[in-house]
């Protein structure tokens, strides 16, 4: 199959339906002040742990039911999804931006500087995050920012190592070399020869570890290192809610889905993605 044929090929059903439900997420994070029904702390202490309106015992003005301290599940999830996503995104966007410019340095100045740089990252790689994660917010504090700065340093090691293996390709093909007996300074053959036919990977990769930052926050803040009350996230409100399961299952219900969903969209996209840019495959 060619290029032409493969990139004219209409996007399969699940992949449409990934993009309409990440699409989806994002304009609920957009608006969920607009669009929310009550304020996500705001608390109803008459209307606690209801079932959703369309469930028996449930009431019109909580649709998606209340939790424990009867603050409104609906409005709660909106606006966890916009604070999970801020962190997903933030962390992500930190983590790509760091191990590429790293990887770039490594495989284009090459000697002791790309020795520095992955001995950085096997160093950082060998060391369980989760041990990172709660040795930082011991010291600094379970602070907002130092959370997502923390979420950013997951995974830059594999957009370094991606980035380093991509130039030290792209240095072997024949507009590299031509640019540089041309004396074309290094940084302007980065800028305009190399960045430009790496980024396809790298946006792949940032596809595929996006959910993994998703997975990572809600983890952490499950575990109560991460978003902090009066804050909320999806992680946060599955901990908040654990205690109560017994009593109710609705309060959890929300934010999971929305957990789930998100993530298996997310990896859908990315393999799709992968397979279109990966030239054996559009030759297979």
């Amino acid at each position: 199959m060619t290029q032409a044929a493969s990139a004219g090929r209409p996007w399969p059903l699940t992949v449409r339906l990934c993009t309409a439900w990440l699409a989806l997420v994002l304009l609920a994070a957009i608006a969920a002040p607009w669009i929310a029904p009550h304020g996500y702390v705001e608390q109803f202490p008459l209307n606690r742990l209801l079932p959703p309106s369309f469930v028996e015992g449930g009431e019109a003005a909580f649709l998606l039911g209340t939790d424990h301290v009867g603050r409104c599940v609906a409005s709660r999830t909106l606006y966890a999804i916009r604070f999970s996503l801020l962190v997903a995104l933030g962390g992500t966007a930190i983590g790509a931006v760091l191990g590429t410019a790293l990887g770039l340095l490594a495989g284009q100045l090459r000697g002791r500087v790309d020795e520095a740089v992955m001995a950085t990252v096997d160093v950082f790689a060998s060391i369980p995050f989760i041990i990172f994660a709660l040795s930082v917010v011991a010291f600094a504090g379970a602070d907002f920012l130092v959370f997502l700065i923390v979420v950013g340093l997951a995974g830059w090691e594999r957009y370094a190592r991606l980035a380093r293996a991509l130039v030290l390709d792209a240095n072997t093909r024949g507009y590299a070399e031509a640019a540089r007996n041309l004396g074309v300074p290094g940084h302007v053959i980065v800028a305009r020869h190399l960045a430009p036919n790496i980024a396809g990977p790298l946006l792949v990769q940032v596809t595929i570890n996006f959910p993994d930052t998703i997975l990572l926050e809600t983890g952490l803040s499950f575990l109560g290192l991460g978003v902090q009350p009066p804050l909320t996230s999806l992680g946060l409100m599955v901990s908040e809610a654990k205690d109560y399961l017994a009593l109710t299952i609705w309060p959890t219900v929300p934010p999971a889905i929305a957990i789930v969903l998100t993530t298996l969209a997310v990896s859908l996209l990315g393999d799709h993605l992968r397979d279109r840019t990966d030239a054996a495959l559009r030759q297979g």
